[in-house]
C-alpha cells in the first residue's frame, strides 16, 4: 500500500540590491575596507599583470627544479607542500609567479610547464589597437577633443551646435577639461 506523503515545502524570498546605488554609512573602522573596494570596482578586471616573455630555456629550468624536488616530468603533486615548494622555487628561479587565481589549475608538472611557457602580454585592447596599423581611413584618437569656443580657433569659434553646452561631469575630467554654457536665446 502506498501512500503519498506531502512534504512541507520552504520557500525564501532572495532580494537582490545594488550595491553602487544604494551607499552605506561605514564605520570609520572600515574605511579602508571601502577604499580598496572602490579601487577593484573602478579598475574592472584589468588586473596589474608584469609582462612575461618566457626565455628559450624555461623548459629546462622547470624541469630540473622539479627532478631537484624528485618529480618526474608528467607527475603529479603529491602533497599541497610540494606544490608550494616547486612553486616557490620556480618563482625564486624566473621571478615569475603563479596568480592566486590560476593556482587550481595547476596540478601535474605539465601544467606548470604550460603555464611557464605560456607569454603575459599586458598591453590592453586599447592600447593594442594604437600600434596596430590601420586603414587610410580609419584613425584612432587616445585623447578625445573638446570644444569650447573661446579656445577653439579652428572655425573661428563657431559651433556646429550653437545652443548646445558642453557639461563635464566626472570629477577627473573636471581638471583635465573645461565646461562651456552655451547661451540660449528666446526666439
Amino acid at each position: 500500500m502506498l501512500r503519498n506523503f506531502i512534504l512541507p515545502v520552504t520557500r525564501t524570498r532572495f532580494q537582490v540590491q545594488c550595491v553602487r546605488n544604494k551607499q552605506k554609512k561605514v564605520p570609520k573602522a572600515d574605511k579602508k575596507l571601502q577604499a580598496a573596494a572602490e579601487s577593484l570596482a573602478s579598475r574592472g578586471f584589468l588586473r596589474p599583470n608584469k609582462p612575461w616573455d618566457p626565455p628559450t630555456n624555461i623548459q629546462e629550468t622547470v624541469l630540473k627544479i622539479c627532478t631537484d624536488i624528485g618529480l618526474k616530468e608528467n607527475s603529479e603533486f603529491e602533497s599541497l607542500e610540494v606544490k608550494f615548494n616547486v612553486l616557490k622555487a620556480c618563482y625564486e628561479e624566473t621571478g615569475h609567479s603563479v596568480p592566486n587565481s590560476l593556482l587550481h589549475t595547476i596540478e601535474t608538472v605539465d601544467d606548470l610547464l604550460d603555464f611557464y611557457e605560456t607569454p603575459v602580454d599586458v598591453c590592453t585592447p586599447f592600447d593594442a589597437l594604437k600600434k596596430m596599423e590601420l586603414p587610410k581611413n580609419l584613425h584612432v584618437q587616445g585623447d578625445y577633443v573638446r570644444f569650447h569656443p573661446d579656445k577653439d580657433t579652428l572655425f573661428n569659434g563657431q559651433s556646429a551646435f550653437p545652443q548646445s553646452s558642453t557639461i563635464v561631469s566626472g570629477l577627473k575630467t573636471r581638471k583635465k577639461y573645461e565646461g562651456y554654457n552655451a547661451k540660449r536665446s528666446w526666439p
